[in-house]
């Protein structure tokens, strides 16, 4: 695998697991955003974690995604996991989204090997009804597109299910 890669699929959609196949072999970082802020956090962290299994290196990371892309050695393969906690952290701590963003693609420009961005699709569905939630549910639409953009290869994921929107052969 080359370039940049984004999965996008709703909660439970087989995102992740996608995301480690396209991965391949080691070398490989998982760049994590989630923070186990609560219990079942931490068990969702640990089933990822198992999922994984031990060859993946890890780096926990909730705001400095660009920072730690461009940290990691050359032609290690790294997966972010995920956009959605990321941008959720972002807005917690009174970032500029835009900025990060661009922030982001940029790194993702200068990436020294292959990147895979898993993030959820939340925009298909109603509109929510608390302003914040609205705030959030645009953001992560635009933060998608974004990255989109700047990605060779983009898959949505149903039911476990790959369809390439964009870059290489159809539904591997």
């Amino acid at each position: 695998m080359t370039g940049v890669t984004l999965v996008l699929g709703g909660a439970r959609s087989g995102k992740t697991a996608r995301a480690l196949a396209l991965a391949g072999t080691p070398p490989h970082v998982y760049l994590a955003t989630a923070q186990a802020l609560d219990g079942e956090m931490t068990d969702r962290i640990a089933a990822h974690r198992a999922e994984r299994g031990p060859s993946w290196g890890v780096i926990e990371e909730p705001l400095e995604v660009a920072d730690a892309l461009g940290a990691v050695e050359p032609g290690t393969t790294v997966l972010i996991d995920c956009l959605t906690l990321w941008l959720s952290n972002l807005m917690h701590h009174g970032r500029d989204v835009e900025a990060e963003t661009v922030r982001l693609v940029a790194a993702l420009g200068a990436a020294r090997g292959p990147v895979v961005l898993v993030s959820n699709e939340i925009g298909l569905g109603l509109v929510p009804m608390e302003r914040l939630s609205r705030e959030f549910r645009d953001a992560q639409g635009r933060l998608n597109q974004r990255i989109a953009a700047a990605a060779t290869r983009v898959e949505f994921v149903a039911a476990g299910l790959p369809l390439t929107l964009k870059g290489g052969p159809p539904n591997q």
